[in-house]
């Protein structure tokens, strides 16, 4: 059988398993390396490794052949193989792509410069500290080719030394330790200047992103990029970059995550010239491991992200203190979440639609991380903004579930208990206005048509009435879909809003509006008189002074410019008294009373009762 040899191991060749030099002279000593069998020499041995001469000593037959076993060994065959060669006086070629094996099987083998001059421990640290660690892309490619030897490496602190360099050039100007790798392709040269048809221009490529490494090193493998960013929080770089850095290898290796993310842009990579493929990746670990290096942090962004990375959560069937940490950012910043974000999808045999559980979990995060002093809100103060410091969250939080609740509601699987216990979610004072509330209901109600009195009421007494805008209560009066005796608290609320509307408009105060009678109650005594056409009617009495009251507002603001214009014109003193006569026949005006009679008058013309307003509109309307 013929010698076979291979260019990179010349003049050693294999014969089956075990391996020979072509030296001519016989062999001495058998090395075993995870069961391949070296036949070598002692002599070029014992000059270069320390290991192997410590073993000699020990060995009592130096005469015979010797057998040793070398267990263990950092790069295991093919890094045996360069330190063999090295010893035989070869030349050994040092780069990025074997440096951690050349620098783990000299230090395995003791190759210091005790057992010879410039051995090749020495010219492997060397090259390390001059040139690996001061190129940006030397370290990415020796970190990513430490598969073999990361135990041993790591051992030899050169891992951290790579980790330690690459954090240091993130804060740094890109250009001082090389370019970086995937940014520009093929049109950058190593000094950075632009090539034209492979000549150096001399022009240099600038670039103000500062997410240029990101897409460097997503391609090291999963522990190596943990430790990498563990590195980076011990350093102190900032937590928006660690976040962008672990979205952007978590974006790389969980197909489907984008579809929740909106216009992520940037920049085509081409990662065919590194010629190196990242190992394949369990999506489940890979999660459950970087999800606890992300910042605590607020922004739209991250918050869309964080609830694209709950529903791959959620698919993958993570551990549940993933889901719950995750959960739990969400709902430190649900304000900044959107409603198709919360749409989860529910993967669980349920019959809902949507993972409507997991929305109450963020809501009682949400509710856990907000140190919030309770408004209390009266019908009186429904227009008035809560004065709270943080209610600008609250509101936003407070839109956001209503609209969550109205996408839900036409589910018809959706049971009412469910309904409820969303409803409930978020305390009732949170709500200044219960419109979104309501209008949510009345689409529940209209997907299920087949709901029991009982659990229309139920649901409804979830709604503060005297909270419901005057539109939301003239809808309300007129819905057939909600039970009578909401329908009668409705209408007595909504005469409470026309009257204050009355009242604002003459700027004097209704006594009625002052009178905090008990809803259930007035609802139970307009059922013993049977007063509910009364009281529609007189809604719509109320209705129609409101908007006569609207109209003479404006001719009365007319009629004031026109004098205002008139009055402009006027000259001289006695020209002014003309001009005001003229104006005065003009508009049909009598002599002005005084200001009492005037209120008086008016307080008795608004005050009469809505029969006669709905007998006779046109004096209203006048």
């Amino acid at each position: 059988m013929a010698p076979t040899t291979t260019p990179w191991a010349s003049p050693f060749y294999n014969k089956g398993n075990d391996w020979f030099v072509d030296t001519y002279l016989p062999s001495d000593i058998v090395v075993e390396i995870g069961g391949t069998l070296f036949h070598l020499h002692k002599f070029p041995l014992l000059s270069k490794c320390g290991k192997i001469a410590h073993a000699l000593e020990e060995s009592e037959n130096t005469d015979k052949e010797v057998h040793l076993t070398l267990d263990c060994c950092p790069g295991g065959l093919d890094a045996f193989i360069i330190a063999a060669k090295f010893c035989y006086g070869l030349r050994v070629e040092l780069s990025p792509t074997n440096i951690f094996v050349v620098y783990c099987v000299a230090e395995f083998l003791e190759m210091t410069d005790e057992f010879g001059e410039e051995n090749l421990l020495a010219q492997a640290e060397a090259f390390f500290h001059k040139v690996v660690l001061r190129s940006w892309k030397d370290c990415i490619v020796a970190l990513q080719s430490a598969d073999n030897s990361i135990s041993h490496a790591e051992s030899l602190r050169i891992v951290h030394k790579c980790l330690s360099a690459l954090s240091m050039m993130v804060c740094t100007d890109p250009s001082l330790f090389g370019w970086p790798m995937m940014m520009y392709g093929s049109l950058q040269s190593p000094g950075g200047s632009i090539l034209w048809n492979g000549i150096n221009t001399g022009a240099r490529i600038r670039s103000s992103a500062s997410d240029w490494w990101q897409e460097d090193i997503s391609c090291l493998s999963m522990l190596m990029f943990k430790q990498l960013i563990e590195t980076m929080t011990e350093r102190g770089i900032r937590p928006e970059n660690i976040s962008g850095a672990l979205m952007h290898y978590l974006r790389k290796y969980l197909p489907g995550l984008d579809r929740w993310q909106i216009g992520l842009g940037g920049r085509s990579k081409n990662l065919a010239n590194l010629a190196m493929a990242t190992g394949i990746i369990d999506q489940k670990v890979l999660l459950e491991c970087l999800e606890k290096l992300l910042p605590e942090r607020k922004g739209k962004s991250y918050s869309r992200f964080l609830l694209g990375l709950l529903r791959i959560a959620i698919i993958l069937n993570v551990c549940q203190s993933c889901k719950d940490s995750l959960e739990r950012r969400i709902g430190m910043q649900l304000e900044l979440a959107t409603l198709d974000g919360l749409l989860i999808p529910n993967f669980s045999y349920s019959d809902h639609l949507y993972d409507t559980d997991c929305v109450e979990r963020i809501i009682g995060h949400f509710l856990s991380c907000q140190s919030v002093t309770v408004v209390s809100f009266s019908p009186s103060s429904i227009s008035d903004p809560p004065r709270s410091p943080s209610s600008t969250p609250i509101r936003k939080v407070t839109k956001l579930i209503d609209s969550y609740l109205s996408e839900i509601a036409p589910d018809v699987n959706l049971k009412p208990d469910k309904m409820l216990s969303l409803v409930e979610a978020l305390p009732e004072s949170f709500r200044s206005l219960h419109d979104g509330l309501y209008q949510a209901l009345d689409i529940y109600f209209k997907a299920h048509p087949w709901l029991s009195q009982s659990d229309r009421e139920q649901l409804c007494d979830s709604i503060d009435y005297g909270r419901l805008s005057i539109d939301a209560c003239a809808h309300a009066s007129q819905n057939e879909r909600l039970p009578l005796r909401v329908v009668l608290q409705v209408l007595y609320f909504e005469q409470l809003h026309l009257r204050k509307a009355l009242s604002q408009c003459l700027h004097v105060l209704d006594s009625d509006s002052n009178a905090a009678a008990d809803a259930n109650d007035l609802t139970g005594q307009i059922l013993q008189r049977d007063g509910w056409v009364t009281l529609v009617r007189e809604n719509c009495g109320l209705r129609v002074d409101l908007e006569g009251m609207r109209s003479r507002v404006r001719v009365l603001e007319q009629e004031f410019a026109s004098m205002k214009r008139d009055l402009s014109k006027a000259d001289r003193p006695h020209s002014l008294s003309i001009t005001a006569q003229a104006i005065s026949r003009k508009l049909g005006c009598m002599p002005v009373a005084n200001s009492s009679s005037l209120q008086c008058d008016a307080i008795e013309s608004f005050g009469s009762s809505p029969e006669r307003s709905i007998k006779k509109p046109h004096h209203s309307n006048h």
